[in-house]
């Protein structure tokens, strides 16, 4: 459903090594991977602004049912997990030759885990399904039936290659697909069986800013490019990348600021896209003035900063500002 089934792994896996043992490994595995101090904020600030949004714009103004926040949070959150494992699976050969030092190659942990993990993941994700409303699970298997799709990069992997805009382009629709399923534990809920008018902005805005981050965080200044190591500024040059970057943050600019329109918003959020954008370009002038080793880190970092705010921004902070004006 989400990996190919352990029996099929056989070649594919490769003995442990010696190392950590039991539990430590998959906290060794964790803090190089799959990080939960950078991941669970930006997860939280995704799930709680898809249902809060969701929300506003059915007119409902009330906070979320603890539950529905819950069930997005986790969800999402094993979403990730389960394109980490996606990616694990992908890159397994080129990993082995060209960063043996990634978990996976040097043994710490096997595809075969994984593969039991990602299956673990989607049982907890089916459980809450069926816990907050059985019908919903048909939103999670259209989900994880891109996912899978996703893995086996859509059987065309050496044409994919080829055209590194396809690629994220087609990678990031998984993105609207979880963040449908998380404002769904609003509006699904809530007995309709469409998404509310207007919701489609959000959306939009889950895309592009999944293109902001995975540009972000894959453009570095030329030391830091490694062999075998695809980066967007190793494909383009740094200047291109980082224009494709501004262009990618104008875009979701744009898309921000319409799905703030749909909730009554437009105005405060374009103060706050103003701040941010001026946060961006000095991280992105810097970069290209001093393109020393680590400077791509910072295009990261505000990559993930522009993010998380914008979430906040479109769902939790419009409908905590309704709740207490209405109160």
């Amino acid at each position: 459903m989400i990996t190919p089934a352990p029996s099929a792994l056989a070649g594919k896996v490769r003995p442990a090594k010696d190392g950590p043992a039991g539990l430590r490994r998959w906290v060794v595995y964790q803090r190089e991977r799959f990080p939960l101090a950078g991941h669970a904020p930006l997860v939280a600030a995704f799930s709680a602004s898809a249902v809060c949004f969701s929300a506003l714009v059915r007119g409902h103004v009330a906070f979320p049912r603890p539950g529905a926040l819950v069930v997005a949070f986790i969800t999402s959150l094993l979403f990730f997990l389960q394109l980490r494992i996606a990616d694990e699976f992908k890159d397994f050969e080129e990993d082995s030759r060209f960063r043996p030092y990634r978990p996976v190659p040097r043994g710490l942990v096997s595809l075969r885990e994984l593969a039991w993990v990602g299956i673990l993941a989607a049982a907890v994700q089916l459980g809450l399904a069926l816990w907050i409303a059985p019908s919903i699970a048909w939103l999670l298997v259209f989900a994880w039936v891109y996912l899978a799709l996703m893995t086996r990069e859509f059987f065309v992997p050496r044409w994919l290659k080829a055209h590194p805009v396809l690629y994220i382009a087609s990678h990031m629709l998984i993105l609207p697909l979880v963040d449908l399923y998380a404002t769904a534990c609003d509006w699904w809920i809530a007995g309709l069986r469409r998404p509310p008018d207007g919701l489609y902005w959000f959306l939009v805005v889950s895309y592009l800013n999944g293109i902001v981050v995975e540009i972000g965080r894959k453009t570095r200044a030329p030391i830091d490019e490694e062999q075998g190591v695809e980066t967007y500024s190793a494909l383009w040059g740094a200047h291109r990348a980082v224009s494709v970057w501004c262009a990618a943050l104008g875009c979701t600019a744009i898309a921000a600021w319409q799905a703030a329109a749909r909730v009554g918003t437009a105005g405060p959020m374009l103060t706050a896209l103003a701040g941010l954008l001026v946060l961006c370009a000095i991280a992105a002038v810097r970069f290209l003035r001093h393109p020393v080793s680590g400077s791509g880190r910072s295009l990261e970092v505000v990559s993930g900063l522009w993010t998380v705010l914008m979430y906040l921004g479109l769902g939790v902070w419009p409908l905590a500002w309704a709740v207490w004006r209405a109160s």
